[in-house]
């Protein structure tokens, strides 16, 4: 069966092929549609901060956020999707696969956010320009640098996967593509070794787990509420017990802009929720934001029988995987150190409920991925339930 990090490679692919620029902006400077405008308190000490991408998925969030806590902010990008950036924003150009990186000599910035590096060559090219010109360099990385075999939970100490093929500074975006599935954990960890290289202990590693809500455009966690929303009966996996961890993207990118306001240095696991949530907690937690008119039922099936009718957790399954599975243990990613560097959580039916508005403002073509990047398509929902009832 596919394993979470084929999916990985999937979601990459169709994100490839579903560009950014198809999705809609994320409204502007204005809040998600089910989020309150909220007042955000000044910082007491006005940064200049510069954001490598800007862009994706957290960036836009932080970006906001930085500006209304009173902070100067300038993005480093292609230029693709600028359209995302609110006003007050100084914007330089450059593409870090080329090496263009000439725009970020002869400034100087009081914090540096990598947000979206992971071969690392890209951290080189800055670090040769920016150590002199930074005192504090946050690097955006991930849980998936840790390695889970013989794990039974993951802390910041926990082993990382190792690069074993030569050089990773060598590494080219086309051999990272050509096996991305294999590369991608070990070459974060290789970029997050490169930043220690350059910025030496001015360097805050931030280690996100699943990132949801607004914006995300594998609709990983989206599925959920999109087909719960659907009504009718619901095919959910295992037996509703198994650990789940999901961060949304605004959690994550406000608080790394309160760390870089703290100068928090050191390696932080950025999983959410603050408490262990199952399986069973997510779905039914996400059923509780919506108003109870339209009937839902859970139907709980055993791992071992989806693996026979073929269906994949995380990819099909989104969000879950069995314990069964090697690669579970990443479910049970400790956030202890993040917490206490005061990282937050917005309530699950926030993020539930504006992802699916977001997502209901999309495309068609990317509503569509849906059942293809990423969870059950209907009609094979519709089998598996049938074949369960008549086992």
């Amino acid at each position: 069966m596919p394993s979470r990090r084929d999916f990985l490679r999937a979601s990459a692919l169709a994100g490839g092929a579903l560009s950014l620029g198809d999705l809609r902006p994320l409204h502007g400077a204005t809040p998600a549609p089910a989020t309150r405008p909220r007042e955000i308190p000044r910082a007491a000490t006005p940064l200049r901060i510069l954001i490598l991408g800007g862009t994706g998925l957290t960036g836009p969030f932080q970006v906001r956020y930085a500006l209304a806590r009173g902070h100067a902010v300038t993005v480093f990008n292609r230029g693709r999707h600028n359209e995302r950036l609110p006003e007050g924003v100084t914007e330089l150009r450059g593409d870090r696969n080329l090496h263009e990186v000439a725009p970020l000599k002869g400034q100087d910035w009081d914090v540096v956010l990598d947000n979206p590096t992971t071969l690392p060559f890209w951290v080189r090219d800055v670090g040769e320009i920016l150590r002199d010109h930074t005192g504090h360099y946050i690097f955006t990385s991930t849980i998936s640098v840790y390695d889970p075999k013989g794990q039974r939970a993951i802390t910041e100490d926990s082993p990382l996967l190792p690069y074993t093929g030569g050089d990773p500074v060598a590494v080219t975006p086309e051999a990272f593509r050509a096996n991305f599935a294999e590369l991608y954990g070990p070459l974060k960890a290789a970029s997050e070794r490169e930043a220690a290289k350059w910025f030496g202990n001015r360097v805050t590693i931030i280690r996100p787990g699943l990132i949801v809500g607004p914006g995300d455009a594998s609709f990983r966690f989206t599925y959920w509420p999109h087909r719960i929303s659907q009504g009718g009966e619901i095919l959910a996996p295992g037996d509703g017990t198994d650990p789940v961890q999901v961060i949304d993207s605004r959690d994550l990118a406000e608080w790394t802009i309160r760390m870089a306001e703290a100068r928090a240095f050191g390696t932080y696991n950025a999983a959410g929720p603050r408490s262990e949530l199952t399986m069973a907690g997510q779905l039914h937690g996400i059923r509780a934001a919506f108003d109870g008119t339209t009937e839902v039922r859970f139907t709980w099936v055993p791992a071992e029988f989806l693996a026979e009718h073929q269906v994949s957790p995380w990819g099909e399954m989104p969000t879950w995987l069995p314990g069964s599975d090697p690669e579970s243990v990443i479910a049970r990613t400790s956030n202890a150190r993040a917490l206490a560097a005061g990282l937050t959580f917005r309530p699950l039916a926030t993020s539930a409920v504006d992802a699916l508005a977001w997502f209901r403002e999309q495309p068609e073509a990317a509503r569509a991925q849906i059942g293809k990047a990423a969870g059950l398509a209907p009609d094979k929902e519709k089998a598996v339930l049938a074949a369960w009832h008549a086992r």
